[in-house]
């Protein structure tokens, strides 16, 4: 890197501005959700608004990464937000949930370009004395960009409309390109590095098979899905074979012989699976259930957020004096509580729910965050960026997962709700978007009994979705219980 020619300050703002722009998405979605799927109709491929998003960058993640060594930070960082910008544009003009949902795998595809080269480049540009302040401005803003999501998204949605979600990240894409033009200058000296497209492939096969499966069984049948758990099962097998002879693979296997990283990395995507199945339905069961604006949703789910980064922040000043188990431990706790309150109190009102998903995030923040701390100061410094990979591969893989099997079972809840109540040739799935505040209008036109019938299957169909992240969350503690104390790796220059 040329820093005589490299202006810092101005490239680390461009790196903050993509930063906010792609930690935002995910949450700015959650509580318009409701709002798309009464325009759009599709509520079957709801949950997969979120899953195309988060799985393509599962795998491209650590294909970019490498391939950022070999031609660059500059020309992938540039790509990735053009691809960004060009999927966002398109997705505010989406007129169907499928097209919608084909237009968020192409949004992924620019974030996963541009995740790990901001990390990267912040690397580049700093000393290391100085990377630790940086990394703390980064993870600050991606805790208040998922603050601010939430209640950003009910704002746009109330006010200018649901596809101002997607073109709000015009302006800082321009702006991160601008400025990245002007003032990076790079000198590239490449790795002969190889990127593992077979290992890229077997996965994208494999957890799209399982997501499709998920989702799907409820409105397919369980047989019908059958072929795709076995591709799963026979893609799984071949990204372990291919990883294990790959020259150099897109997971390095061996890291996982170490109980640290094996349990924290559980962890992180069991952990994964319950935040995106708490932002995903939250929103849903306050709409839809309890006739709460999205404005309201997104006061609910941004508690969640707001209590990650300050659990996080907590623990990276305090994980030397607390230790690794004792913090993880009291995430873990507050994962389960949390989760219970949801589960329990969630019937009673937004507040409860708003309440639980406070201790849900506060648990985020102390698991997430002491976990990655912890896998980085266990591996020597020729190892840290595979297992630092590793860790971000689990919480997307989680993120993904979570979306489509939460979508699962409430598509499988509702088509039973609706089969038992006799409403199955009179009411499609597509008619809970009719529950939804801003669809007050279109539920007029259902008799009244069968709207109520409509709300008690949807309610119903999510405390499953809300015990299954209870479930998740008694998983995660017994994972991290499994943590042990850090110990330092003795090699030199860790």
């Amino acid at each position: 890197m040329k820093e005589s020619t490299t202006h810092r300050a101005l490239v680390l703002t461009a790196l903050l501005l993509a930063m906010f722009m792609s930690a935002i998405e995910v949450t700015i979605v959650a509580t318009a959700m409701p709002s798309i799927s009464a325009e759009l109709g599709g509520f079957q491929l709801y949950s997969w608004v979120f899953s195309s998003y988060l799985l393509v960058q599962a795998v491209t993640i650590p294909m970019f990464g490498k391939l950022s060594d070999l031609v660059g930070r500059k020309p992938v960082f540039i790509g990735g937000v053009v691809v960004f910008l060009a999927g966002s544009i398109l997705c505010g003009f989406a007129g169907s949930m499928g097209m919608l949902v084909a237009l968020r795998f192409l949004q992924g595809l620019g974030a996963g370009a541009v995740q790990p080269v901001i990390t990267t480049l912040a690397a580049d540009l700093y000393a290391l004395e100085e990377r630790g302040r940086v990394q703390g401005y980064i993870s600050g803003l991606w805790g208040a960009s998922s603050i601010a999501g939430p209640l950003a998204g009910g704002v746009i949605v109330n006010t200018i409309g649901w596809p101002w979600i997607f073109w709000i990240n015009v302006p800082f894409g321009i702006a991160a390109i601008v400025l990245i033009v002007l003032y990076l200058h790079e000198g590239v000296e490449p790795e002969a590095r190889r990127i593992d497209w077979a290992g890229a492939m077997l996965l994208l096969a494999g957890v799209g098979s399982l997501m499709l499966g998920l989702t799907q069984a409820g409105a397919w049948g369980v047989r019908a899905v059958l072929p795709l758990f076995a591709a799963f099962a026979v893609a799984l097998a071949l990204f372990v074979w291919q990883e294990r002879r790959a020259p150099d693979p897109l997971m390095h296997l061996e890291l996982w012989g170490d109980h640290l990283i094996r349990y924290a990395n559980v962890a992180t995507l069991t952990s994964g699976i319950m935040m995106i199945g708490l932002i995903t339905f939250l929103p849903t069961y306050v709409q839809g259930v309890l006739g709460g604006s999205a404005l309201l949703a997104g006061f609910a789910l941004s508690a969640m957020t707001l209590g990650w980064p300050l659990a996080a922040f907590h623990a990276g000043r305090r994980i030397i004096q607390i230790g690794v188990p004792r913090l993880v431990r009291a995430g873990g706790a507050c994962l389960l509580a949390g989760s219970l309150v949801v589960a329990m109190l969630a019937p009673y009102g937004a507040l409860p729910a708003g309440i639980g998903s406070f201790i849900i995030g506060i648990g985020m923040g102390l698991v997430n965050s002491t976990s990655l701390v912890a896998i980085q100061s266990s591996v020597p410094w020729r190892q840290r960026g595979v297992a630092t990979a590793s860790n971000m591969l689990m919480r997307i893989l989680g993120n993904a997962l979570g979306a489509a099997l939460f979508g699962g079972v409430l598509n499988y809840g509702m088509a039973r709700h609706l089969e038992r109540r006799g409403l199955q040739d009179r009411v499609s799935l597509d008619r809970i978007q009719d529950l939804m505040g801003e669809a007050a209008p279109r539920a007029a036109r259902l008799p009244a009994e069968v709207l109520a019938l409509l709300r008690v299957g949807l309610a119903e169909s999510l405390h499953v979705v809300f015990w299954g992240i209870a479930v998740l969350g008694f998983v995660t503690l017994l994972a991290v219980w499994r943590i042990p104390p850090l110990r330092r790796p003795e090699q030199a220059g860790s």
